[in-house]
């Protein structure tokens, strides 16, 4: 059972925040990336996250669809089936959910969670992430709630997020926001910890902001402010006590220094995205292949190419290898390696 049922997952979150380390969350787009995650992490003997995006599911799901909920389905069902091959835990999760793709993106994917339930099986994702960070905190909190009572009962883990993580990703753009707007307060978190544990038994993890931008860029470029995390779990301990100190979720993580995502451990981490890194590891062998085999690749001046070079698994089994690197890499700096909790 290596896709992570409730329980399971629970104890993955345990198991990071009482080792101070990570999971590495790695958005995928097809059954080539899937395979290099889950390579990964057999191979570093580390449970993870694996994660489908709003975009990443209408890829998936055909050009002609641009089907996001269906797209995301389908990629995970790929995963509940590959999985059970890996001795690693994985749990499922959906990336950011605005509040306008709510209806078209998550309450699907809940009702497919439900009818699995339902025929005895495990929910569909794990955990899923409602992104209301553009709405004031309360009307974030409203929905936030009414989403985490309808998981509580499917036995599936809610993230929320509170502050807005700059840059652009899947069409969404916040890089216009002022700074002020990328960093997380002390009292915003106590308010999140406040609304959210108004829902008895209901199992959350939390994005806060601490300058924090999806995309890399040169270094300088981003001001990580890590020590609001920690300022913000003394907020919320304080006002709650130590029970209520948060599973941590740091977004943005491409590009980070291996020092900035240290520091974040030791405040309460347990899961960092990655995805603009593990594109350009996917994509970085395609290219290298291509420039290398020009002239097998394309037929030019009435010559017939290559079929051993422009074959797509040529190419893309080496992407799957450089995703999979990528990924151990990850593993590595968040000090995850070799902590998986599954016993055969």
């Amino acid at each position: 059972m290596p896709v992570a049922d409730y329980s399971t997952y629970c104890k993955m979150l345990e198991n990071a925040q009482k080792n101070n380390f990570a999971y590495p969350a790695i958005n995928i787009t097809s059954m080539t990336t899937i395979n290099g995650v889950l390579e990964a992490l057999a191979e570093a003997k580390s449970d993870g996250i694996i994660q489908v995006s709003t975009g990443g599911g209408e890829f998936a799901s055909g050009l002609d669809l641009k089907d996001a909920a269906f797209g995301a389905e389908c990629l995970a069902e790929y995963v509940h089936k590959v999985a059970e091959k890996y001795d690693i835990y994985v749990a499922l999760h959906t990336d950011h959910c605005h509040p306008h793709k709510v209806d078209s993106f998550l309450r699907p994917l809940l009702e497919a969670s439900k009818n699995r339930v339902a025929n005895g099986e495990l929910p569909l994702f794990g955990s899923h992430m409602f992104d209301g960070s553009e709405l004031p905190l309360n009307e974030n909190m409203d929905t936030s709630v009414e989403l985490l009572k309808e998981c509580k009962e499917l036995g599936i883990i809610l993230e929320v997020e509170a502050g807005v993580v700059g840059g652009e990703e899947d069409g969404h753009d916040t890089s216009g926001l002022p700074a002020e707007k990328l960093y997380t307060t002390p009292e915003d978190m106590v308010e999140v910890h406040r609304r959210l544990s108004s829902v008895e038994g209901g199992r959350f993890m939390f994005a806060a902001t601490f300058g924090n931008v999806h995309g890399v860029y040169k270094p300088g470029n981003v001001k990580l402010t890590p020590t609001i995390l920690r300022d913000g779990q003394a907020a919320v301990v304080e006002a709650y006590g130590e029970e209520a100190y948060f599973d941590l979720v740091f977004h943005g993580g491409s590009g980070s220094s291996k020092e900035e995502i240290a520091e974040t451990l030791g405040y309460g981490v347990i899961k960092m995205n990655v995805d603009t890194d593990t594109q350009y590891a996917f994509t970085r062998p395609v290219a290298d292949h291509i420039i290398s085999n020009y002239e097998g690749v394309l037929k030019i001046d009435g010559e017939v190419g290559n079929k051993k070079v422009y074959d797509p698994r040529s190419y893309l089994k080496k992407a799957e290898i450089g995703i999979k690197d990528r990924v151990i890499e990850a593993i590595r700096d968040l000090h995850a390696e070799g902590t998986t909790i599954y016993r055969k």
